[in-house]
Order: C-alpha cells, then sequence, then structure tokens
C-alpha cells in the first residue's frame, strides 16, 4: 500500500530535531530512518549521503550492514571511519566519488542538493531503497533553512522517485522546533523473472 501526498501543512509524527554539526554523530538516528529500515535487504550495503558525524552509519552498522559515508568536512570523516567506508569529498563542486557503485539503501537527511537528485536515485541497487528527508517548502516561515535552494517544493521527492515505487510519503508541519519536513521511502523493484510481481514486492509497513 502506498501513502497518499499529505497536504503540505498537516501535522506528521515528530522525528528528531535537525543536525547540528556538533551534536550529528551523538544524536539518535531519525525517526523516519528507524522506521524503514527493515526496507534495506538483511546485510545490504548502505550508503549515508552527507553523514555529518555518522548517527545513521552507526545506526547501520550496528544492524549488520556494510555503510559507506560521504561528507566533505574533514572532523566528519575523520569520525565516522569506524563504521565503516569514509570518504571524503565535495559532492557539489566535485565529481561524484561513487561512480558505479549502486546500494541496497541509500540515506539522506537534512540535506539538498538538486543536481545530485537523479544520481542518487540510479545508486539505489535493484531491491534496495532510497531513504530521503529535509526541509520543505514552508520552513521559511519558521526559521532556517529559509532560501528556496535548500526546500523541497510540493510533491518534489514524487517527481524525483517517479522510477521508483513509492512506499511512504509525507510532507508536512513538525513541532518541537517547528519546521515543515518532507521524507519518503521507495525502492527499486527486482526485476521480475516470470513477469509476475514476486514476494521481494511485498514491503512491510
Amino acid at each position: 500500500m502506498e501513502a497518499l501526498p499529505a497536504p503540505s501543512h498537516t501535522t506528521m509524527p515528530d522525528l528528531p530535531p535537525p543536525n547540528t554539526p556538533a551534536t550529528h554523530g551523538a544524536q539518535a538516528p531519525s525517526a523516519w530512518i528507524q522506521r524503514w529500515t527493515h526496507l534495506v535487504p538483511p546485510g545490504g550495503a548502505v550508503l549515508d549521503v552527507a553523514c555529518g558525524l555518522g548517527r545513521h552509519m552507526r545506526w547501520f552498522a550496528q544492524r549488520n550492514h556494510p555503510v559507506v559515508g560521504v561528507d566533505r568536512a574533514p572532523d566528519a570523516i575523520e569520525s565516522v571511519g569506524q563504521w565503516g567506508e569514509a570518504i571524503a569529498a565535495d559532492i557539489e563542486a566535485g565529481p561524484w566519488p561513487l561512480a558505479g557503485r549502486r546500494f541496497a539503501g541509500v540515506v539522506v537527511t537534512n540535506y539538498l542538493w538538486r543536481p545530485l537528485l537523479p544520481t542518487l536515485v540510479d545508486s539505489v541497487a535493484p531491491g534496495g531503497v532510497l531513504l530521503y528527508e529535509t526541509f520543505a517548502a514552508g520552513n521559511e516561515t519558521v526559521g532556517k533553512p529559509s532560501r528556496p535552494e535548500f526546500l523541497l517544493r510540493p510533491g518534489e521527492l514524487l517527481q524525483v522517485c517517479a522510477g521508483l515505487r513509492v512506499v511512504a510519503y509525507e510532507d508536512g508541519f513538525l513541532d518541537a522546533p517547528a519546521r515543515f519536513v518532507q521524507r519518503i521511502a521507495a525502492v527499486r523493484e527486482p526485476m521480475p523473472t516470470d513477469g509476475t510481481l514476486g514476494a521481494a514486492g511485498r514491503h512491510a509497513l
């Protein structure tokens, strides 16, 4: 069952507050990421984009997933090597450092660089999942970020994931602190061998 888009001002179940560089690694994983972790195939490699100090790398490593984190901040990369492969790269100004690699899970939270969105979708392996959550239009009315280039437009993640199967999607308002968020869990279905939707297409909610 696919979740239908919510009105842009719907109040949603809460998730941990946005990251700050000093506390990113110490925070609990995003509630959205925790909720949909089961969509990542057991033992599958997970990519954490703009990983910060590695709260999601740690979360998946502790669940027996090989993890890869990429971030441009040297202090972030120095701190996450204990959890898996740590790659220092400016993914906005430089080339994508993981060309040709695909992952069972691609995780992005509190980060948006639109030119990279097609690459992130393409990095999802067959049977894998994209878990994406960041600030959305409307956030400029309650705080930072407020510039349009950092805020998802209504329905934008649905458009980005048009080639994937959307399992869950939310677009709305959260309290404490007040913020507008858009988030999605979308899978790339494995290629069926007999022309039918097999067990791999049944995604638990």
